[in-house]
């Protein structure tokens, strides 16, 4: 590789190569498991206006060890690049998993593995979008709300392909290994652009991969075209926590998902699947990585907590919120898994609408090999949100689907959230008192930091229940949910 080349490169390793790769792994970053054993449904009876009941779905049992380790050590992205040129220009010792060998010096959201023909490759992994820091501290679980999908990756990708290509000639092993990672995030590049730091354009990922995949037998289009149009409108998701997910009944914040989680979550893979081969030997695995997610628990909040004022918002929050979001009570944790019709909550409709705008993409996945034989899943379009448990909240800023809110504080102060607003990406820089990030309000967008919640998909409107609350039972609230 050119000195050029290389310095480059190494600008984009050091700089964007997590962000690149993060983005595509809306199946990981949609990893929800059901498991309501413990979770007593909420009576049907007492469902409340514009909610319907989302039903249970069979899940299959998997080996929490396993998973983990098929998590941080397997194969499912088989593709990626070669290691020899990954060592030279990005490495990271401080090994926070623990793992031995290659991958215990390349950071703990990438994996390295050995393609089919032999070649080492290094290739992310899900924790690029479900482990981040909060506090000095790694949280596997913990969405990554400061990924930064602002800028096009298409000539960081060229760089990439040259350096291969340079290094080895397009005839090699290494190329081979490498060329389906490059062709697939080379395909999706120009689809997944979002206009604000901090949030993942998920559903746009599936769209754009499945595009050139054939719905059968999951191959490559031969000719390289796309089967139907990708919109290149945004529909920006906040990335949620994993260990909200053991409590649902459906996979998707517009509870589009159902069916075994698995599936649906693997489809991640696409990226650099071979073709539905692969795909049940990456399906076989991921029963697995489902026991795993489902025994992480939610941290704990790490300040006082005024034992007082979270009493009193106790009562007020099995009275205010409870038929929706669930109990904690130990004994008695209950969650009722409801959809909110979107009309009912009135938060922004971009992402309850887009499988009903473009069907084309629930069409694809509802025909495809995904949808077929044993653990089979299906997209099913609705008009709401599920109504999420709360378990860990404090550490889950910003708020809304769309992570258009801050902080507490201004989800119950509706007519208060900032029009645009911008934080420091840093992951010490909490706000106890409104909790959730610290942020500058501004009077327009000044930068891709800036969250502007004019944007379709952006806006931050919606869930105005605590407007029924006084100011002293809202702060009274707040102090509780620090304890979930």
């Amino acid at each position: 590789m050119r000195k050029k080349e290389r310095k480059h490169a190494k600008n984009w390793f050091t700089h964007r190569l997590n962000t690149v790769y993060q983005i595509i792994f809306f199946g990981c970053a949609s990893i929800f498991i059901m498991s309501c054993q413990n979770n007593k449904p909420i009576d049907l009876p007492s469902l409340p206006d514009g909610a319907s009941y989302i039903a249970e779905t069979p899940q299959r049992v998997g080996d929490v060890n396993k998973g983990l380790n098929y998590l941080v050590n397997g194969d499912y992205l088989s593709s990626g690049i070669p290691y020899d040129i990954f060592k030279l220009v990005y490495t990271d010792s401080s090994n926070f998993l623990g793992r031995t060998g290659d991958a215990a010096s390349v950071g703990f959201n990438w994996n390295v593995v050995t393609s089919s023909n032999g070649i080492k490759v290094v290739a992310t992994n899900c924790l690029s979008c479900h482990a981040t820091g909060l506090m000095g501290k790694t949280i596997i679980g913990l969405g990554n709300t400061s990924d930064d999908n602002t800028v096009s990756r298409a000539n960081t990708l060229n760089t990439l392909d040259a350096g291969v290509a340079i290094k080895y000639g397009k005839t090699s092993k290494e190329w081979e290994a490498y060329y389906p990672f490059s062709r697939g995030f080379s395909s999706i590049a120009p689809y997944i652009l979002t206009s604000t730091q901090g949030i993942n354009p998920a559903d746009k990922i599936f769209g754009s991969l499945s595009v050139f995949r054939d719905p059968t037998d999951l191959i490559w289009a031969s000719d390289g075209k796309p089967s139907f149009s990708i919109p290149v409108e945004e529909i920006p998701t906040d990335v949620p926590a994993w260990w909200l997910l053991k409590k649902k009944h459906a996979l998707y914040y517009n509870g589009l998902g159902v069916g075994d989680f698995g599936r649906l979550s693997m489809a991640s893979a696409l990226v650099t699947m071979k073709d539905s081969a692969e795909a049940r030997k990456i399906d076989n695995k991921f029963s697995d990585v489902m026991a795993y997610i489902k025994s992480i628990q939610a941290p704990l909040y790490p300040f006082t907590i005024d034992k007082t004022l979270a009493d009193a918002g106790k009562v007020i929050y099995i009275n205010t919120c409870s038929k929706c979001h669930g109990t904690y009570d130990a004994g008695n944790v209950t969650y009722p898994n409801l959809l909110i019709d979107q009309k009912s909550v009135n938060t922004d409709a971009a992402l309850a609408n887009v499988y009903s705008e473009y069907p084309q993409y629930h069409t694809w996945y509802n025909n495809s090999w995904f949808a077929k034989g044993a653990n089979s899943a299906q997209l099913l379009p609705t008009k709401g949100y599920v109504a999420p448990p709360l378990d860990g909240i404090w550490a889950t800023a910003p708020y809304l689907h769309n992570g258009s809110v801050p902080t507490l504080y201004d989800l119950f102060h509706g007519s208060e959230r900032p029009k645009y607003w911008e934080r420091t990406f840093d992951n010490s820089d909490y706000d106890e008192v409104k909790v959730g990030w610290k942020y500058t309000s501004k009077t327009s967008k000044e930068s891709t930091k800036t969250y502007d919640t004019t944007l379709k998909g952006y806006t931050n409107v919606g869930h105005y229940y605590s407007s029924i609350l006084t100011e002293a039972e809202k702060k009274q609230l707040i102090e509780y949910l620090k304890t979930l």
